[in-house]
């Protein structure tokens, strides 16, 4: 712990340590020193390949956290899975407790809910593919389910590839309506935020999706993270489960994920974009001024035009290497592929100025050249097309582009919501405060998207401005 020292008041003595761990402050530095030399290899014989090792070692690159979709495809496949840290650690043992306990426990034990609630990068769907595969190997009936259509068909293709059996495993939250009490021992909600409101009558009666997914399964486990409620009819709250799981006479187990593991590890960033965005109560602050004198790499930054946002992600990713996209707010027209010379081909609907590019592919239309709207995301061909909050919710890549169109903008420094420049109908048609909160919680969920780096641009002056003064 290199910014603890023993005179502070610490209780680190009362910490025990065995043959696989030991803690050192910053004045025990000679201790480490001399216990590491104490387990290095001393024979001459070995001096050439542990002097290679060394210089490997030292002249490694640091390189972006894991990626999701290819640790989760591992975990199915070679079970290679996420090293879960802190609470995420507590969130998987909690549910595998749980279910050991659903087994044990007979009729009369009370069925346990687990909310796990965690910002963007927290590791919330990082518990949700280890969870599975640890389920998986001791033959649980576990089910992962998704509000998402892209997430889900990713994960479908992803992790489990050509294995049917592996895909059926990713299901959707309105496919559990008539399904028997307790089928399942888990069903890993991941993205429980999207979960939706009042479903149609079923069987002369009228549930909850809340209420259906905490009956089908003996452990429900809900990860949510309350910034990305992004529609009108998601009622996915940590209030709305829990009031469910009171009425359903169910105990509740709450977990708080702080870490950040997307966005660099970078727990500064997502503060930043709280408080950028009017989120929280704290007033928008410069980035260089929030991380100064921290050893925080995240880069964030703005573009003064599309042109120059475009070429700068392409430049990141050439030189730091990864991926990148571009997303933007649902303010230009989505229109249907046309027809050129024979083969369908997308319309340039996102217009500023002289940039011109068209969005992702819409779902069901299949066009050359183009990866499908779920993998947008995670297929190389997905940059050159601008992708909407239904495209990158959920996914991550390395360098995030993020466009601000006129449905939010900064007027004498405040943020004002219009949705008179929304074509989002489903948003637009909610009431005034519900819209503006709405608004921005899609441009969190676009901006928290990238690994290593956000560049940020407005089509609105005054607002880039801001990002200017904000985004260095």
């Amino acid at each position: 712990m290199h910014n603890a020292v023993r005179d502070q008041d610490w209780t680190l003595d009362e910490f025990e340590f065995d043959d696989f761990g030991q803690l050192y402050t910053s004045d025990l530095q000679s201790d480490l020193v001399a216990d590491l030399w104490s387990v290095l290899d001393p024979d001459p014989g070995s001096a050439d390949a542990a002097t290679a090792a060394a210089h490997e070692l030292v002249s490694a690159p640091s390189a972006p956290a894991r990626n999701l979709l290819k640790t989760a495809a591992d975990s199915f496949v070679a079970r290679d899975e996420f090293v879960l840290l802190d609470e995420q650690q507590v969130a998987y043992k909690t549910v595998l407790d749980a279910v050991a306990e659903a087994e044990s426990g007979g009729g009369n034990r009370r069925k346990k809910v687990i909310v796990v609630s965690g910002g963007p990068g927290s590791g919330k769907s990082a518990i949700a593919v280890t969870l599975l595969a640890a389920l998986a190997r001791q033959k649980r009936k576990a089910l992962h389910a998704t509000g998402s259509r892209a997430f889900t068909e990713t994960l479908r293709e992803k992790v489990t590839g050509d294995e049917d059996r592996y895909g059926e495993i990713f299901k959707y939250f309105n496919e559990f309506g008539s399904a028997p009490e307790n089928a399942l021992d888990v069903l890993i909600c991941d993205e429980a935020h999207r979960v939706r409101g009042m479903p149609p009558r079923l069987h002369g009666k009228v549930r909850s999706q809340i209420d259906e997914l905490i009956e089908v399964a003996k452990v429900p486990l809900f990860l949510l993270d309350e910034h990305q409620v992004v529609r009108p009819g998601e009622i996915g709250t940590k209030r709305d489960i829990l009031a469910i799981a009171d009425i359903k006479e169910c105990d509740v187990v709450e977990i708080s994920l702080d870490g950040q593991y997307r966005c660099g590890g970078s727990a500064s960033f997502d503060e930043w974009v709280v408080r950028l965005l009017g989120l929280g109560s704290g007033s928008p602050v410069t980035w260089s001024d929030l991380v100064a004198g921290s050893d925080d790499e995240y880069m964030v930054y703005s573009a003064g035009s599309p042109h120059e946002l475009e070429n700068s992600l392409l430049r990141q990713a050439k030189t730091f290497s990864g991926t990148a996209r571009i997303a933007a707010g649902f303010c230009w027209e989505w229109h249907d592929p046309v027809e050129v010379d024979g083969e369908p081909r997308l319309v340039d609907d996102v217009q500023i100025g002289g940039w011109r590019r068209p969005w992702n592919a819409k779902q069901g239309f299949e066009v050359p050249g183009v990866p499908s709207a779920s993998l947008w995301a995670s297929e190389p061909e997905g940059f050159g097309q601008v992708g909407c909050i239904y495209t990158a919710q959920g996914f991550e890549y390395d360098w995030a582009g993020v466009i601000f169109g006129d449905d939010l903008v900064i007027r004498n420094g405040e943020w004002v919501a219009r949705r008179e420049f929304s074509h989002d109908r489903s948003v637009k048609s909610a009431p005034p405060e519900r819209f503006d909160r709405l608004v921005r919680n899609t441009y969190k969920v676009l901006m928290t998207r990238g690994m290593q780096g956000v560049c940020v641009y407005s089509t609105d002056a005054e607002t880039n401005e801001f990002f200017r003064k904000y985004a260095r």
